[in-house]
């Protein structure tokens, strides 16, 4: 079955972006083989953004992730002239269930911290591969969008880069049925 994996990048402090969407604190030497980047990007088909991570990608001229189905999330019914790219809305489980009921490979959940917070409440993130980049910027973007949830996770693995960076791989554990379903 198609696994849905948060892949990111957060300072220590736990923000993916600046408040303005600014992520020039990410600009810095990358070792020998970028983090895994290439096998990661290698193992997905599909790219998920919600639209102000669109609009910071397309702002550094990056339309699409080539080769890969791009689906941005909106509430405001769009078009995309790129090619690759479909604008969607709705609901994210029903979407994702969809998702999975395709063939392909596995799902990159590119961000921000709202979408992958609407997936996680939904049931719907399998993975979270977090690069922990060893700089505090203070505020801004973060990881996930708060909200009253308590989450464990299982760590599969971890590997700390010469650089600083730490990588940390989670599985995220099956929804609890609801009181009402059982």
């Amino acid at each position: 079955m198609r696994k849905i994996i948060y892949y990111v990048a957060t300072s220590a402090d736990g923000y993916i972006a600046r408040p303005d969407g600014d992520v020039s604190w990410l600009e810095r030497p990358r070792p020998k083989g970028n983090y895994g980047m290439a096998a990661f990007f290698r193992s997905v088909d599909t790219v998920l953004l919600g639209r102000r991570t669109y609009e910071v990608a397309r702002s550094f001229g990056h339309e699409s992730h080539p080769g890969k189905k791009n689906y941005v999330f909106s509430r405001a019914r769009r078009r995309s002239r790129a090619p690759g790219v479909e604008f969607v809305g709705g609901d994210v489980g029903d979407f994702a269930r969809r998702l999975r009921g395709s063939k392909g490979k596995n799902v990159w959940l590119l961000g921000g911290g709202a979408l992958a917070a609407s997936f996680l409440d939904a049931g719907q993130l399998d993975e979270f591969i977090i690069h922990v980049v060893p700089v505090l910027i203070g505020e801004g973007i973060p990881l996930i969008q708060p909200r009253h949830r308590r989450m464990p996770l299982k760590l599969l693995s971890s590997h700390a880069y010469p650089d600083g960076v730490v990588r940390l791989h989670y599985s995220v554990p099956p929804p609890e049925p609801d009181e009402n379903t059982r």
